[in-house]
């Protein structure tokens, strides 16, 4: 699904009651750096998109739960026969677990994954009528939705922006550049929160995404060839 919209460069500003106690970041003292950091990755990424194939808003959600501790090609490669079985809500339901897992045996911890799949859609008929609910609150009611699931869904699905996408590619660049130091996503999305505007939300994670698997990998990140690196702490701390 591609969004292209304008982006609004100019950072919000924050107040003392912003700054977090508990860490030692002084985000109010760098936001020249991030404003230019997210428009060099705006010129670079210019096209956003979610890399699940899906085409409704409750296959986006089964899928984005099948992503937990899997890549998107083997999501991408196992959800088309199961949504050809198995596309709503009502549909899912009628399938047992151990024919469920069978099919999402290759997106790992099938047996959890296919328990909150069931659970979920049941909610969803009982409580939702079997549509997507539109808000962070509604969403992580739902068995094995978190934070992360719910902002895929709301951003990608409806354009709504309340809360920020946290996976490993975010997490670990968030602390190359000195966005925060913690490792726990929630409280990482916090330290993001404060310093990325609302409606750069959705793309940002998108385009963070995007930076870590082509220059900034885990094991092995592309300094010399990265846009970034006059503006990134992480190179001159491996030195």
């Amino acid at each position: 699904m591609n969004r292209k919209k304008s982006v609004d460069l100019k950072l919000k500003s924050h107040s003392d009651s912003c700054k977090s106690s508990n860490t030692s970041l002084n985000i109010n003292s760098d936001l020249e750096r991030t404003e230019r950091i997210l428009s060099l990755l705006v010129s670079h990424y210019q096209t956003t998109e979610c890399a699940l194939v899906f085409d409704t808003p409750y296959q986006l959600l089964v899928a984005t739960i099948l992503s937990a501790q899997c890549t998107d090609i083997m999501v991408n490669k196992t959800t088309p026969a199961l949504f050809t079985i198995a596309p709503t809500p009502g549909k899912m339901v009628k399938l047992s677990q151990s024919k469920l897992e069978t099919i999402i045996h290759a997106t790992g911890f099938y047996s959890n994954k296919a328990r909150n799949i069931l659970a979920m859609s049941r909610l969803l008929l009982d409580q939702f009528n079997g549509e997507i609910p539109r808000s962070m609150a509604e969403l992580i009611q739902l068995p094995g939705v978190g934070r992360k699931t719910a902002s895929v869904v709301l951003g990608v699905a409806f354009g709504i922006s309340e809360g920020i996408v946290v996976d490993t590619h975010v997490g670990r660049i968030s602390r190359r550049l000195g966005w925060t130091h913690w490792d726990d996503a929630t409280k990482i999305e916090q330290d993001l929160m404060k310093i990325i505007p609302q409606d750069q939300w959705i793309d940002f994670s998108h385009r963070i995404i995007h930076h870590g698997r082509t220059l900034c990998n885990a094991r092995k990140p592309d300094c010399a060839n990265c846009f970034l690196v006059e503006l990134c702490p992480y190179p001159s701390s491996i030195q």
